[in-house]
């Protein structure tokens, strides 16, 4: 057997982690960067500290009659691409805690604790401790805590600038108040919630039509978004967290169902929560969506159903209520400044959205 070997001064030199590209001192320091954002999401059931094999959650069970755990994993997908572009990594971790969280909610779950998992080619503290602010932020609009995760060097598989994150959120809500098809009916309004903008879906083909062949680029103003805004910063709008607003709303309404809409857009999600016998009338004529809506659509030549069943067409979530609490919702809202409107109804029906009349356009 042939043996390799490297001398320096007659000794061999063995093989390092760190020669490898692994540098352990690097994912302490961001260990240590990242303490500091994780504190700021505490509750009071949190047990120890970041840096344990695992996080602990003391669930108190008399708070619950009948508990049901509910659990949801989600990325961001290839947003990161343009916030890697632009070397603005603060907001992408709303957009990881915001997937995660408002699947959660959906079911009426009130989310307690979230887990990440961030990959990356080489592991620079000060950028690590920026995903993991913006993670921070997300966990404390939504109200979880940020129970720890997992940063890993993969040097030879990510370039040295690219990662990829992903998390997985925890809730927990009373059986009898879970939200979905099974309490649906007939006369219920369909409540319908801003997005913020493209939230996190859709970024494949926005890349394609929008930064493909050099046709545009992420510094270029764009005057429909509003002065000096340009095309890098809308597309890094981070999304919309609903989970307190909604679980609030399950208290001062009579609450049925809520729809996340993320891939699939309207049309594929809101489906998913129509039992069989009726039907979802939303009337596109109730709103407008954001202007980065029409760029995509014109810039790529889109037909009017690509783009309903890719993007949110400016509806991040959908609250559908007793027909009688309609405006009580609304008035609820507004009152939380959250932007809604009531696009439509449950009809009789065979589990079909049923879109009718046309967005408005500039």
């Amino acid at each position: 057997m042939t043996q390799v070997t490297e001398r320096a001064a007659g000794r061999q030199r063995s093989a390092t982690y760190a020669a490898a590209g692994v540098s352990i001192e690097a994912g302490d320091r961001a260990v240590e960067l990242l303490k500091g954002q994780v504190q700021r999401t505490m509750r009071p059931e949190v047990m120890g500290n970041i840096g344990g094999f695992a996080g602990l959650f003391r669930l108190d069970l008399t708070k619950y009659r009948n508990p049901v755990l509910s659990a949801s994993t989600d990325g961001v997908g290839t947003k990161l691409v343009i916030a890697q572009q632009m070397d603005i990594h603060d907001t992408v971790g709303i957009d990881l805690v915001a997937m995660v969280v408002d699947d959660l909610v959906a079911c009426g779950a009130e989310p307690l604790f979230l887990q990440d998992y961030i990959a990356t080619g080489e592991v620079v503290p000060e950028r690590i401790a920026e995903i993991g602010a913006g993670i921070a932020d997300g966990c404390r609009y939504a109200g979880c805590a940020l129970l720890g995760g997992e940063t890993a060097e993969h040097p030879g598989v990510m370039r040295p600038h690219e990662y990829d994150i992903s998390a997985t959120g925890v809730g927990v809500v009373e059986e009898d108040a879970i939200l979905g098809r099974d309490k649906v009916e007939i006369g219920d309004a369909v409540i319908a919630m801003r997005s913020s903008g493209l939230h996190s879906n859709g970024y494949s083909l926005v890349r394609h039509v929008l930064l493909g062949a050099g046709r545009m680029r992420l510094d270029t103003l764009v005057e429909e978004f509003g002065a000096q805004r340009t095309l890098g910063e809308e597309l890094l709008t981070p999304t919309t967290i609903y989970a307190k607003t909604c679980l609030d709303l399950m208290v001062e309404t009579d609450l049925h169902a809520l729809c996340h809409v993320t891939g699939g857009g309207i049309p594929g999600n809101l489906v998913r929560v129509l039992p069989d016998g009726v039907d979802a009338i939303v009337d596109r004529s109730t709103w407008r969506p954001q202007p980065i809506f029409e760029l995509v659509q014109t810039r790529g030549r889109i037909d009017d159903p690509e783009m309903d069943a890719t993007f949110n067409m400016g509806v991040g979530m959908f609250a559908i209520v007793n027909g009688e609490d309609a405006d009580r919702a609304l008035a609820f809202l507004a009152g939380r400044g959250v932007e809604a409107w009531q696009t439509g109804e449950i009809v009789e029906g065979d589990g079909q959205v049923r879109t009718v009349g046309s967005h408005t356009r500039g």
